[in-house]
């Protein structure tokens, strides 16, 4: 097992970059990516970082030298012969050959496009444009660098026993979760942490704790590298970036009240069974479901990412029973700001209404939070978002409008079109 303290201690990153594989990344973002390929090839987008948490300054904390270092690092990556091998010849969800020889064949001779690099106000404006199959690539590596050099920039200011108790009360306060998630009779919980992980070496061991610790329960990660090397599921289905740029290339408003139902009439054509889940709330989930097409009622389940979480099982519940589904035949994943009290509540609230199952992000794989002095290592809201499609704006309404994101103009257009009204605003930890 990596001694990571010590590996912070003596890091020099030209051996140890922090993104080391194009398949350091989250499976939903490969399986979007092949999605994107056969459907939208052609559609060119920016996508921009956004830190929603406005007190970090990372500009005043990361140098910019080292952040290109590593950003160009990222762009002289390419597949290897091993991760090639386990993309063509792996089975995901009961699957072979997820990924037709069409796109591993452009997947394998993929460089990420440049980026733009400035700074502003004590924060980076990092943006990447050109095709979409490209540049949404971008997205967790960009997140994951940032996050890392962040913690770097903390950790170099320790010395080398300190780094030590902090990593001992670190894996103390993990284990200490799993111990109380142990004793949950049915608990499926996969790892959805790479974007926001306190370190790649950090959330390996994450992962390896998970698995020793809650043993079945632990279904699997979504980092498809890790996933690999450790023997594990792949999971993840889908995101918001999806409906966000089939919307914004709507070319009037009923086109636009269209975009998330064609963006999963092409999900469906792809992928069936437990692939088949519902990210309902981009443009706010129940008028989403008021207006869907009786054939999505049928899909496996729901993936509930924003608002009240219970709230939003019961919606997904209610809305199953009218479609004259058996809600206790279908799943529904949780997956926003969850820790272990969380998951414990909801899966007793929930058990044996539904089919549960969580994807546990930054609490599981970045919870500093007490562990130093001013809290310097604490967990922030980073986001790196579509902003563009084909010169048009994205727009993101959710259910919490802490989250959303657009010009004003454009999410007024929205919530008429989707008819969203008053939302409670709760939030935003991460």
């Amino acid at each position: 097992m990596v001694d990571i303290a010590t590996r912070v201690w003596n890091h020099k990153w030209k051996i140890d970059p922090i993104v080391r594989s194009l398949i350091d990344t989250d499976f939903y973002k490969l399986l979007m990516c092949q999605s994107v390929f056969r459907n939208k090839p052609d559609t060119r987008v920016t996508f921009s970082l956004i830190n929603r948490s406005t007190d970090i300054r990372l500009a005043e904390l990361i140098d910019e030298g080292e952040l290109r270092e590593q950003l160009d690092h990222i762009r002289s990556l390419s597949l290897t012969r091993g991760e090639s091998t386990w993309m063509r010849g792996n089975t995901f969800y009961g699957k072979r050959q997820m990924f037709t020889p069409e796109f591993m064949d452009w997947f394998e001779a993929l460089r990420l496009p440049p980026y733009t690099l400035e700074k502003r106000d004590g924060q980076y404006e990092l943006t990447f444009e050109g095709p979409w199959p490209e540049v949404m690539l971008w997205e967790i590596p960009a997140l994951a660098v940032l996050m890392e050099l962040r913690s770097r920039a903390v950790l170099g200011e320790m010395g080398r026993f300190e780094l030590q108790i902090l990593y001992a009360r670190a894996m103390t306060k993990l284990w200490e979760k799993i111990e109380y998630l142990r004793p949950i009779d049915g608990l499926r919980i996969a790892d959805f942490g790479t974007r926001r992980r306190h370190s790649f070496l950090w959330q390996d061991w994450c992962v390896r704790a998970m698995t020793e610790g809650l043993g079945r329960g632990f279904i699997g990660t979504s980092n498809c590298l890790i996933a690999k090397n450790r023997d594990l599921e792949a999971i993840g289905t889908n995101a918001h970036e999806l409906p966000m740029i089939y919307a914004a290339l709507a070319e009037d408003d009923a086109a636009l009240a269209r975009a998330p139902y064609a963006v999963l009439s092409d999900w469906h054509e792809e992928h069936d069974g437990n692939l088949r889940i519902i990210l309902p709330d981009t443009f706010g989930t129940p008028g989403f479901l008021d207006n869907a097409p009786d054939w999505l009622a049928r899909w496996t389940g729901i993936r509930i990412d924003s608002g009240d979480p219970a709230r939003g099982a019961e919606t997904a519940i209610a809305w199953w029973k009218r479609r004259g589904e058996d809600p206790r035949e279908k799943l529904i994943i949780f997956s926003d700001g969850l820790d272990a009290e969380r998951i414990a509540t909801l899966h007793r609230q929930f058990a044996g209404r539904v089919k549960v199952s969580f994807g546990w992000g930054t609490m599981l794989t970045n919870d500093f939070k007490g562990l130093t002095a001013g809290d310097t290592l604490a967990p922030f809201s980073l986001v790196c978002k579509a902003v563009e499609a084909n010169g048009q704006p994205t727009v993101k309404l959710s259910d919490n409008p802490e989250k959303a994101m657009g010009p004003v103009d454009e999410i007024a257009r929205y919530k008429r079109v989707f008819g969203v009204g008053e939302q409670e605003r709760l939030e935003v930890v991460v």
